[in-house]
């Protein structure tokens, strides 16, 4: 579904990826692991088209779009869930969710489809989305991964800042979009948590790829070594 090949990218400072190759098959679920400063969000940046790599490719369903702005792989099906929520806080809960549909969705069909995947927002449609609950909030950003009909989900640190009971209810709610067959590549600081969601786990270590395999594969000492010295769980 999603492909990057031999990528390495970065920015005016230097190189962050190198030649980092990675796949997201359809309908599966793929944890990206590593320590801060690793190059995970860079990763996603690059896979979303918001970030051009300097080498390699990124290919989406077998064609190249390497080099595509973001609003193209976002109509291809790519839909980027960013760190930090990603809303629009002044707007209402019903005014963000239109906006999160793609043109050609019908705004009423977004809606009520975020509303079956978070009934909480139901009830908060007049509200402005800024005076939420942060868990709320991140319910919000994670509508759009339900309104924009994508093939493929890229998700960093959703749950950061939530409380346990409410990163709870987020992976409950991953678990349902996985579900479907949507294709997830997540970025997620509750290793124990990814590894029981995933598939496929990759895990970066100073911009390089160090492990490659099935989650039940891995050792401890690999994610810990990843982490430097430390078992996030």
């Amino acid at each position: 579904m999603l492909e990057l090949r031999n990528v390495s990218a970065g920015y005016e400072t230097g190189l962050v990826l190198r030649n980092v190759s990675l796949t997201v098959p359809k309908a599966s679920v793929v944890a990206l692991l590593g320590a801060n400063g690793a190059g995970k969000t860079t990763l996603l940046r690059v896979a979303s088209g918001q970030l051009s790599p300097v080498s390699g490719q990124v290919r989406l369903g077998g064609e190249d779009m390497t080099g595509k702005r973001s609003e193209k792989l976002a109509r291809r099906g790519v839909c980027h869930v960013p760190e930090g929520r990603g809303i629009f806080p002044s707007l209402t809960v019903a005014d963000n969710i239109r906006l999160q549909a793609p043109p050609g969705v019908d705004r009423r069909k977004a809606l009520k489809q975020a509303i079956q995947a978070f009934p909480r927002l139901g009830e908060r449609l007049e509200q402005r989305a800024g005076t939420m609950s942060g868990g709320e909030q991140q319910m919000l950003a994670l509508a759009r991964a339900y309104v924009c009909e994508p093939q493929v989900v890229l998700l960093d640190e959703v749950s950061m800042g939530l409380a346990p009971k409410i990163v709870d209810e987020i992976f409950v709610y991953l678990r349902q979009l996985a579900s479907t067959g949507i294709s997830l590549l997540v970025v997620e600081q509750y290793v124990a948590r990814a590894l029981e969601l995933a598939d496929y786990v990759y895990i970066l270590d100073r911009g390089r790829l160090t492990y490659v395999g099935e989650p039940s594969e891995i050792s401890e000492e690999a994610i810990a070594h990843s982490y430097l010295g430390g078992l996030a769980s």
